[in-house]
């Protein structure tokens, strides 16, 4: 079996179209709902198209599974045990059945939901960051970023449920949340672990991740404003291994992520 698969050779059926996270950021057609920008409406049931919006990123989280799931199953099998030791390897095997899990229940959340399998696209960042040559960029770049972002959306997502009256997709979106704290904290203590006597490694995996969180943020669509439709779960990602100024860190990339965007499409109008 090949090592190193690239994104353009993972396998999916007609049914799925692929694009471009930045594609899907800028698109024009996303900038308003309403009276309210879509990127910077907080998700409540009361808000206008809530309810499609929601159906969105359920499609976009049963995506992300099913990267997060080849990405985990790419680094049990993609490095020697000098470069990912084996106790890694059978953290990230732990991780693919915890991934493979959420597929399914993302796919009956999507029919709870009225929401078709390929019914919107699909970028694959994630599995892109779960490419990066070194284990600890990978650490940093899908358990740290991406499932740390994941901690935030499915925090988000089961608020939804409680509010909007959905007792199955506040139950189911727990289910995963406990998971993502998991994924979350074997990153972070894998990451101090096979960095404690290279600083460098480490300072370039940090780098790495702060890339992908800022790319991320999506333009004002994570923070803790209540602008923000997915809200900084800062609780839940303290349990899974981040200190206070990390935290903090991560909450200022959201907001230069917005400023960003907003200063992009102040330029293209």
């Amino acid at each position: 079996m090949r090592k190193q698969l690239p994104p353009d050779m993972l396998a999916r059926d007609s049914r799925f179209v692929r694009t471009s996270i930045m594609d899907q950021v800028m698109d024009p057609r996303n900038q308003k709902i309403g009276e309210r920008d879509l990127g910077s409406a907080r998700l409540q049931p009361e808000r206008p198209a809530a309810a499609d919006r929601a159906r969105n990123l359920m499609h976009g989280i049963f995506t992300g599974e099913i990267q997060a799931l080849e990405g985990a199953g790419r680094t049990t099998f993609d490095f020697d045990d000098d470069e990912a030791p084996f106790a890694l390897k059978l953290d990230m095997a732990r991780q693919c059945w915890d991934e493979s899990r959420h597929v399914e229940i993302s796919v009956k959340l999507g029919d709870w939901m009225g929401t078709e399998i390929g019914e919107y696209s699909e970028a694959v960042f994630l599995y892109e960051a779960a490419c990066a040559p070194d284990p600890v960029l990978r650490l940093c770049g899908v358990n740290r970023a991406l499932e740390g972002l994941a901690i935030d959306v499915f925090n988000t997502m089961k608020e939804f449920g409680d509010s909007s009256g959905d007792p199955v997709l506040e139950f189911c979106e727990d289910w995963m949340l406990a998971d993502e704290v998991t994924h979350v904290k074997m990153g972070s203590d894998w990451l101090r672990r096979m960095t404690k006597d290279d600083p460098e490694r480490l300072e370039k995996a940090l780098e790495f991740q702060r890339t992908v969180d800022k790319l991320f943020s999506l333009g004002g669509f994570r923070g803790e404003t209540e602008d923000n439709p997915i809200q900084l779960a800062r609780n839940f990602r303290s349990m899974a291994g981040f200190s206070t100024d990390e935290i903090d860190e991560i909450a200022e990339l959201a907001a230069q992520a917005k400023r960003d965007a907003e200063a992009l499409v102040a330029g293209s109008s």
